[in-house]
């Protein structure tokens, strides 16, 4: 287009010297008006020409316009074709990467998981182990609670109780309480109830009852090792018994004190008083009565005598009841299970058992505890209370 404006400029301006040169000297003749108006019809006469130049300059065809076209579509679809499948590619990527993201998450979570479970099993082992620890602690502390030994003791050794008042008593005042003795002969301390009160002291206490506290329905096995509380109720133990009694040189006495309930005393009193050991059933053996309740364990009759008769309990029986004994008119197999399952000497059951079971009520005292020769106004005293002691009836030289 600039190229065809200069053309046209260059005609005007060829156009314009021509008629110059053909009117030539006519020019000064004609007056500025005209001059004028001669140059206005020539500036026109040339655009119109050059309005014609424009009009006649060739538009491009359709066609070529669709051929250029074409010349910029195709790389356009080409790019647009790389730019999807740089797209899916990307998407699948990133969704390959996702499901790896997802999987790894998964199993961290799951390994988390486990780790937290086994955790979780361990405290939960941990648990049962310090439950069962717990257990067996509440046991003990129950079992404590009834052992014969709670209290820590209080003063010296010695052989037995007799051996304690005369040797520390000879030196200063001995109190009763809990001692721990070892039996000349003996593998083993143990603690003993000393009674340094009654009668000159030096009483080992064996057995005690007071007011039921103590369950006496046992076995041969702790009637053999002991049970109570030395500072209340208890049962020393046979084997105890009989680690003292058979010291070398040495004899003992035995001395049961009792209470009726309307607080009534008597007492029945052994000497020579022995056990022989376990695999005899712990036999008992009594030397001459003396005492105001009466021999018991003799009894009235030669068949209701316990002396020389091994030790009973409900599972271990050796009452001489074959195949049954004859209880006012009934048949009884077993004389411990015919006394609430107690242990004692017994001999077709007897007169005495001081391990008979023993209940307070209300305030009401049911007592099992026998020793059936001791009566007033014909009639057998309800017992209260009882304790059996042993002492040595002679020291031998130490």
């Amino acid at each position: 287009m600039a190229q065809l404006s200069a053309t046209m400029l260059l005609f005007a301006s060829l156009v314009l010297r021509g008629l110059e040169t053909v009117v030539g000297n006519n020019l000064t003749n004609l007056s500025s008006t005209e001059i004028s108006k001669f140059e206005e019809i020539s500036i026109n006469m040339v655009e119109q020409s050059i309005r014609k130049e424009s009009s006649s300059v060739e538009k491009p065809k359709p066609s070529n316009i669709a051929s250029k076209m074409d010349k910029c579509t195709t790389p356009c679809v080409v790019q647009s074709k790389l730019l999807r499948e740089g797209k899916h590619h990307m998407c699948r990527h990133l969704q390959t990467s996702l499901l790896v993201l997802a999987r790894s998450t998964r199993k961290m979570l799951k390994d988390i998981l486990e780790e937290h479970q086994a955790s979780l099993d361990y405290l939960s082992n941990q648990m049962s182990e310090l439950t069962s620890k717990v257990l067996l602690l509440n046991a003990e502390v129950m079992r404590k609670q009834y052992d014969p030994f709670p209290q820590r003791p209080v003063q010296t050794h010695g052989y037995d109780c007799s051996d304690i008042k005369d040797t520390v008593g000879s030196v200063m005042k001995t109190p009763s309480g809990i001692y721990v003795i070892q039996p000349e002969g003996s593998d083993s301390a143990f603690e003993v109830s000393c009674d340094m009160d009654y009668r000159g002291g030096g009483w080992t206490v064996i057995q005690k009852r007071i007011d039921g506290e103590i369950d006496f329905r046992k076995k041969w096995s702790d009637y053999v090792d002991g049970f109570g509380d030395l500072s209340g109720e208890f049962w020393l133990g046979l084997g105890k018994m009989v680690s003292i009694l058979s010291q070398k040189g040495a004899t003992f006495m035995l001395y049961v004190d009792l209470e009726s309930e309307d607080g009534g005393r008597a007492h029945a009193s052994y000497d020579n008083f022995w056990l022989e050991d376990e695999t005899r059933f712990f036999k008992l053996h009594l030397g001459r009565y003396s005492g105001t309740a009466g021999d018991a364990i003799r009894g009235n009759k030669i068949e209701d005598s316990q002396n020389s008769m091994p030790f009973s309990t409900s599972d271990i029986d050796n009452d001489g009841c074959q195949p049954a004994c004859s209880i006012g008119g009934e048949a009884v197999p077993c004389c411990s299970t015919f006394s609430n399952k107690t242990g004692w000497w017994f001999n077709q059951c007897g007169l005495a058992n001081l391990n008979g079971i023993h209940l307070a009520k209300r305030k009401v005292i049911i007592s099992g505890i026998h020793w059936d020769t001791w009566v007033e106004d014909n009639a057998l005293v309800r017992i209260k209370s009882v304790s059996m002691k042993i002492r040595r009836t002679y020291k031998p030289e130490f």
